[in-house]
């Protein structure tokens, strides 16, 4: 068949609102998730974990389980496959948790010990109930964070950030400062419990590993499987076409490496699902921090002094850092600027990832600072942002490659009724409720990663897109639909993209909200290169025409910027004086975020993250027992979260983010929505009650107490 891409008749796909193009398959039933997919000889495998926070296993009574219907085996530190951990992969070190069953050590409560594979997944759960472990060493341990821990030690700089920014002189310029901000910050212990629980399948097939994964990233996992199980890369596929969920959590975790031991063992398949209270301590979770915001300025409030310091929280056998404090390296320039992190070597579990890590804890510090700045200095919150607006990056001093956040404010502020804000706390009031609003500025980066894609022309005059990208629910099915009909000047219904699958060649994570701009380089330029040769004739051939791309040449030449998405959150508040309760009445975002790809499916990511800096706000919040080592209500009857009834409307959009010279012009939004939305929470209920709060979430109880304490205070 001969066909042309007909680009006479094409108006352009990039930018138009485009349905998910799998929506009908998820709401139907027919898209199948990785928990989901039939084989034939199915096992199905339990974690068992420790009920100790530290200590030495001395004897898994497996006898009597291993009698039980339906058991198959239980694997544990004394007859499981050997792996390696001391690798370095993607990502670094991997967490020692995924070296599962390789000798009898506990660091913490909720450590894998055994694993029971049955021929069903209530037989194994129930073996798994049953099996005994006796713990030979129980030694004491430490759970609890607090700041200035005197065990808290500045780590090393790793993957993420750097431990500490300094430049001029702090204690000079506060000396010299009109007004100073001096005040403390926390938050707690929080967690990404995803629709979709974590599910793994694997199997041996004719001598090459199979797993079905849900995952955010089949070229990593597969990566790390090889590496652990000693196997050469193409050795290894991995697999993961629907995602319900991963926020972070869904890179390389035990329960994969448990289902390909299981299958190793059995030449079987096995499928690993993790409950809901193992995730709490499997997947990782965002660690609780104890900030430290010094801000200081001159009579007309320019900055003099930004100084952030930030202590989260790290296993005692995995090193992560929250890294909170890298939000004024990008947002406030000072004379003297000065960031850091520092941690705490604690028995729990490791924290790691968890949508806008740094960015989503930091900014309730910082922001929540700048508006107690705001009020010393007697100037609006938001001309003090305009007021400090910064050209440069405060420690790299490289050029923005584009800034926009002042045009955010401009814009939110004219959408919320700023200007008709009565500035001063406390005056607003409805009946018993005290009504607030408040701001904050938000950013995340926007990155790119290389990446390899195939595009391919077919007989019948479809377009076929090969890219492992990982739709996590964002929406990334339907955007590179977009792209890829975009630069082949053709209509989206004739694309068809399939994601998710290692063999597809090396691509970007869904992660650091990097996923969209790194997979869409590398589609353009494959179907780039499609619609050129097209162009010049001659018909298609039986087995299409298909071209290859990859983008490390061309992102390893891009120049030098500092790159990010910027935004500005607006929040109004409504606190019963009575109760303490405190609801969020409206909520408006507005970001700068390059181009954007599919309004529909953008719009869903930034009130999505809007929604969670709701939840983080008012009641997210995982407490550890001191006694036990674990959690206290680790599922979701107990850790609460924003529900339908406590979400208000939501608006989100987006200004014109042109980045001059940049050849993709698309930036990240994934994580950005939830950044500062906390903040601007918190500084409406201080406009609508005069108290600040400064330690999240805003439980009715801390309200109600800060009333009382503040009233006390008055009348001292």
């Amino acid at each position: 068949m001969t066909t042309t891409t007909d680009s006479t008749a094409f108006t352009g796909a990039v930018g138009s609102g485009l349905t998910r193009v799998e929506g009908r398959d998820k709401v139907t039933g027919a898209a199948r998730y990785a928990g989901e997919i039939p084989f034939a000889d199915l096992a199905h495998g339990w974690l068992v974990l420790s009920t100790v926070a530290r200590g030495r296993i001395s004897e898994v009574r497996d006898a009597d389980v291993l009698a039980m219907p339906g058991v198959l085996t239980v694997l544990h530190h004394g007859n499981a496959p050997r792996v390696e951990t001391d690798y370095v992969g993607m990502l670094g070190r991997p967490n020692p948790v995924v070296g599962l069953f390789q000798h009898d050590r506990v660091p913490f409560v909720g450590w894998p010990v055994a694993m029971v594979v049955a021929e069903t997944p209530e037989q194994a759960r129930e073996a798994a109930e049953a099996l005994v472990v006796r713990y030979d060493e129980e030694e004491p341990h430490d759970v609890a964070f607090f700041a200035g821990h005197p065990g808290a030690y500045m780590p090393p700089s790793g993957v993420m950030a750097e431990a500490e920014t300094a430049k001029g002189d702090l204690e000079a310029e506060l000396a010299a400062a009109a007004f100073v901000v001096d005040e403390a910050y926390t938050t707690p212990e929080e967690h990404h419990s995803s629709m979709e629980p974590h599910a793994a399948t694997a199997r041996w097939d004719e001598g090459r590993l199979d797993v079905v994964d849900s995952n955010q990233g089949s070229t990593w996992v597969a990566a790390e499987l090889a590496l652990i199980f000693s196997l050469d890369p193409s050795a290894v596929r991995v697999r993961s076409e629907h995602v319900g969920g991963a926020f972070g959590s869904k890179g390389l975790s035990p329960h994969q490496v448990a289902a390909v031991m299981g299958a190793t063992v059995l030449q079987r398949p096995v499928r690993v699902v993790l409950t809901r209270r193992q995730m709490f301590s499997l997947v990782g979770f965002r660690s609780p921090t104890a900030q430290r915001v010094r801000l200081a300025a001159d009579a007309d409030g320019r900055l003099r002094v930004f100084d952030h310091r930030s202590q989260s929280l790290t296993s005692t056998v995995h090193e992560f850092v929250e890294t909170s404090a890298v939000l004024g390296r990008v947002l406030y320039d000072a004379d003297a600027h000065h960031t850091l992190h520092t941690l705490v070597r604690l028995d729990v579990p490791s924290p790691s990832w968890m949508r806008a890590p740094g960015e989503a804890p930091g900014s309730f510090a910082v922001e929540s600072a700048l508006d107690e700045l705001a009020e010393k200095c007697g100037v609006d919150p938001i001309a003090l942002r305009v007021r400090n607006e910064t050209s440069v990056g405060p420690v790299s001093g490289l050029p923005f490659s584009s800034r926009n956040v002042v045009t955010c404010f401009e814009e939110g502020a004219r959408r919320f009724g700023w200007a008709d804000r009565d500035p001063r706390p406390g005056v607003r009031r409805e009946g018993r409720w005290l009504i607030g609003t408040g701001t904050a500025a938000a950013t995340y980066p926007s990155g790119v990663s290389p990446s390899t894609a195939a595009v391919t022309a077919e007989p019948d005059g479809s377009f076929t897109v090969r890219i492992n990208a990982a739709d996590i629910g964002t929406g990334a099915r339907t955007a590179m639909t977009l792209v890829a009909a975009d630069a082949l000047e053709v209509d989206p219904d004739r694309v068809q993209v399939r994601i998710g699958d290692s063999d597809l060649g090396p691509a970007m994570i869904a992660g650091g909200s990097m996923g969209t701009r790194s997979w869409a380089w590398a589609v353009m330029l494959a179907a780039g290169e499609v619609r050129e040769r097209l162009a010049l004739g001659g018909g298609i051939p039986p087995e299409g025409i298909t071209a290859r791309s990859n983008t490390a040449d061309v992102i390893g030449a891009l120049p030098q910027l500092e790159r990010h998405s910027f935004g500005a959150q607006f929040a109004e508040a409504a606190v019963d004086v009575t109760t303490g309760e405190v609801r969020v009445r409206r909520l408006l975002g507005i970001y700068a975020a390059g181009t954007i790809v599919n309004p529909l499916t953008a719009r869903s990511q930034f009130i999505g993250g809007m929604t969670w800096g709701l939840s983080m706000a008012l009641h997210e919040e995982a407490i550890r027992d001191q006694a036990s080592g674990g959690h206290v209500g680790a599922d979701l009857a107990d850790y609460h979260f924003a529900s339908h009834a406590d979400v208000p409307v939501i608006e989100a959009d987006w200004v014109d983010d042109h980045i001059p010279d940049d050849p993709i012009g698309i930036k990240g939004i994934g994580e950005i929505g939830v950044v500062g939305v906390a903040a601007a929470i918190a500084n409406a209920v201080w406009h609508a009650t005069g108290v600040r709060h400064r330690e999240l979430p805003i439980r009715p109880d801390r309200v109600l107490r800060a009333a009382q304490a503040a009233k006390e205070a008055k009348s001292a």
